[in-house]
């Protein structure tokens, strides 16, 4: 029934939400689509504790540096986008091209700065990143980005992606690791959901200047390593190091060279 009772409520409240935003992007300016959109993430929050049964612990906030950032995090569920903006006043975000089928969520993810990728990555996907990234770091807003690029099972972890270190690396900005295990009550895109305590910590940043190995190296352990213990804290069992697996285009790729 918990899953049931949040499921209707995520449908209701992203079509009234996403009407909503649709007319106030015909509004000059960001303001009005933004106040919609955080009211919108507060309440499907709220509906994952009220109905789900899922409350959100956040740690680590005093890790926080000042001024613009970039945030790096573990992607497990399709609930950590609202858990992490919900966290912020003005949230810019990067997210993957298929989002744009969506009948009019076009317009609004435009009209909020969000900076939308090629799902298939490369050069097109890199060059959108430096463009609308650049107008969000010159905003001074801070940009939320997956490293992993797809939704992760619990224990599992893909191949972390060069994105996040190009906007590292040209904007000269900090970032912060987001560890969770939010994956463990709401995995992936799944209907089911588990009542629980689901923790979103941050981490320490990671200062500017690192080279592109070094960088996604130090990015990977950190995030991997913490969310492995913040998964084992809740199961109340050992560490168990997540593993990687190719991610859902790397596979399609060996398919079709296998076909070759």
């Amino acid at each position: 029934m918990r899953s049931f009772a949040f499921n209707l409520a995520y449908w209701i409240l992203s079509i009234g939400y996403g009407l909503t935003a649709a007319f106030a992007a015909l509004i000059p300016g960001r303001d009005a689509t933004a106040f919609v959109i955080r009211r919108y993430v507060h309440r499907m929050v709220q509906a994952m504790r009220l109905l789900a049964g899922i409350r959100i612990e956040v740690r680590g906030r005093d890790r926080l540096p000042t001024g613009a950032f970039i945030i790096a995090s573990k992607h497990q569920s399709w609930g950590d986008g609202f858990a992490t903006y919900d966290q912020f006043d003005d949230l810019a975000f990067v997210t993957g091209d298929h989002l744009e089928k969506f009948p009019l969520l076009g317009t609004v993810l435009k009209k909020l700065g969000a900076i939308v990728v090629n799902n298939c990555g490369g050069r097109e996907a890199r060059d959108s990143l430096k463009q609308s990234g650049a107008t969000a770091h010159a905003e001074g807003r801070k940009i939320l980005i997956y490293p992993e690029g797809n939704l992760a099972k619990t224990g599992e972890k893909f191949r972390y992606r060069s994105g996040v270190w190009h906007m590292y690396r040209d904007f000269d900005m900090p970032v912060v690791p987001l560890a969770s295990n939010l994956g463990l009550f709401w995995p992936q895109e799944a209907y089911a959901k588990h009542p629980g305590t689901a923790t979103l910590e941050f981490l320490d940043p990671i200062p500017t200047g690192l080279g592109k190995e070094a960088f996604l190296e130090r990015l990977e352990a950190i995030v991997e390593a913490r969310t492995a213990e913040l998964i084992a804290e809740a199961r109340g069992g050992p560490v168990i190091p997540n593993v990687r697996v190719l991610a859902p285009d790397e596979m399609a790729k060996q398919a079709r060279a296998a076909r070759a």
